[in-house]
């Protein structure tokens, strides 16, 4: 069986890494707003769960920043293991009750926009171990207000991103998003989509590396393409009807990520930080 504990930690760096590109990114477009918001980061460790004691089961930090231009986001980075719940186990790739042995890193990225005319964003990459090991992510726009050229310049980066690897992931992750982020008690999709894929499994090695050069891929497509959209978007004059319009939007969001989510699920289900499963919450939002 392949010891994938120097994979998890080339990940773990790669996704810390990220972090680091994307809120220098984000902050500069603070100043460039007149702001100076910063990223306030707070480390954490993981809880016990399931009657785990003792050992050192991993953690991570959530960064937040709040400020002109973006309300509220939030991106973390977290490297845990240990054993799942035992009734939540079976839920898992190659996991059991008598087999829920486990570790996961990953980042995770939600952006709550000041501007009704800028959309909101969430991203996320991951590697997963059971008895199988796999990569899993994506990226879906979430504009209260859509904008066609906007949604295909972000489709456009993944849909390239997608292409340097395997002509079929784009059409394949694509439809993925669209079938996960669905609201099905609304009957309306999230937002304009993107891609989302799961259970890239690595079979060896050399799966690993194929399988961690394409979300390496995906994180940059979305560091090139989301702050592009941002700052085309975020001097823009806006309505008291526009806000209202992203208020409502904003609750279903929260709908969505509650009901619905896997990624805030696991994190309940694993011991996560409580702040930073749930930092994907918009700041304010209004359910008419």
């Amino acid at each position: 069986m392949t010891d994938w504990t120097p994979m998890t930690a080339r990940a773990s760096a790669w996704f810390e890494d990220l972090r680091n590109q994307i809120c220098a990114e984000f902050e500069a477009i603070e100043r460039e707003a007149g702001s100076d918001a910063a990223f306030q980061y707070d480390p954490w460790k993981r809880s016990e769960v399931d009657g785990e004691v003792g050992g050192d089961t991993g953690g991570g930090t959530r960064g937040l920043m709040k400020g002109k231009v973006f309300e509220k986001v939030g991106v973390n980075i977290s490297t845990v293991a240990g054993d799942l719940q035992k009734d939540f186990a079976g839920t898992i790739n190659g996991a059991s009750a008598e087999q829920n042995a486990f570790s996961a890193t990953g980042i995770s990225l939600v952006a709550h926009m000041a501007n009704p005319h800028v959309p909101a964003v969430h991203m996320n990459t991951r590697f997963l171990t059971t008895t199988k090991a796999w990569f899993g992510g994506g990226a879906d726009l979430n504009p209260p207000l859509p904008y066609e050229d906007d949604t295909e310049e972000f489709h456009a980066e993944f849909r390239a991103a997608c292409m340097k690897h395997n002509p079929t992931y784009y059409e394949r992750y694509k439809k993925w998003a669209d079938d996960y982020f669905y609201i099905p008690h609304r009957q309306v999709h999230r937002g304009v989509g993107g891609i989302f894929y799961d259970h890239l499994e690595c079979d060896d090695e050399a799966a690993w590396e194929r399988n961690f050069a394409f979300t390496q891929d995906v994180g940059r497509a979305f560091l090139a393409v989301f702050p592009r959209l941002v700052r085309r978007r975020m001097g823009m004059e806006f309505t008291p009807a526009d806000k209202r319009q992203q208020l409502a939007w904003r609750g279903r969001y929260a709908e969505f990520n509650l009901v619905y989510d896997r990624g805030t699920l696991f994190g309940l289900k694993t011991g996560g930080n409580i702040d930073a499963i749930l930092m994907s919450l918009p700041p304010e939002a209004v359910w008419e």
